[in-house]
């Protein structure tokens, strides 16, 4: 079993990256191969909304315009069977970097010149997403003001992902803050449900 992490946050062992390895980890000792990527160190250009990995019908995603290392990511997590989606809140949704990722995920639709609308071109949703998310305010307020959650639902669907959990951590916003020890009991026994749903 092959589980990919992908952190969206710019802080490097901050709240999101250190949950998203918590659950990593949790998921490694049932015995699932983990790796972890960075957003923010990954090459990956913005979408230019050209619509020309939309034009061409199949199940396969799209071919980009761009060069760069979304290619990559989207080779490895297709070996994958779960994934561990983080991102923090900036001014009420994910960070740019991870909508950058976001948008490049175009390619998952095709949408002709002359079509009204976009059809996703694969509806399954056989692998499984544990997605994580952190915020300055209060948990249960950014389930209600932020469009965080949502966000990171839409990705993990779109790369053909069920979420299996969400994690929403709440005040999260001052200097070098740690997650509480809770926090980090639930990331963990996410990684353990992740795998035990990937399995059935």
């Amino acid at each position: 079993m092959k589980i990919l992490g992908i952190v969206g946050s710019y802080r490097k062992n901050g709240t999101i990256d250190r949950l998203v390895s918590e659950t990593l980890a949790s998921a490694a000792a049932l015995g699932a191969s983990t790796h972890k990527i960075y957003l923010a160190d990954a090459h990956i250009e913005f979408c230019v909304n050209c619509r020309q990995c939309m034009q061409n019908p199949g199940t396969e995603p799209g071919k980009c315009i761009h060069s760069d290392e979304l290619g990559d990511i989207l080779n490895e997590w297709k070996g994958c069977d779960g994934l561990v989606l983080g991102a923090p809140v900036n001014f009420f949704n994910i960070t740019a970097v991870t909508r950058r990722f976001m948008e490049r995920l175009a390619c998952f639709a095709y949408w002709p010149w002359g079509q009204y609308g976009p059809k996703m071109r694969s509806t399954s949703r056989d692998k499984k997403a544990v997605l994580i998310t952190a915020a300055a305010m209060p948990a249960y307020m950014g389930w209600i003001f932020t469009g965080a959650p949502t966000a990171l639902r839409l990705i993990a669907t779109t790369l053909g992902a069920q979420p299996v959990k969400t994690i929403f951590v709440g005040l999260a916003g001052q200097q070098n803050a740690a997650p509480s020890q809770r926090a980090i009991s639930r990331a963990q026994a996410a990684g353990r449900l992740l795998v035990d749903q990937t399995m059935r």
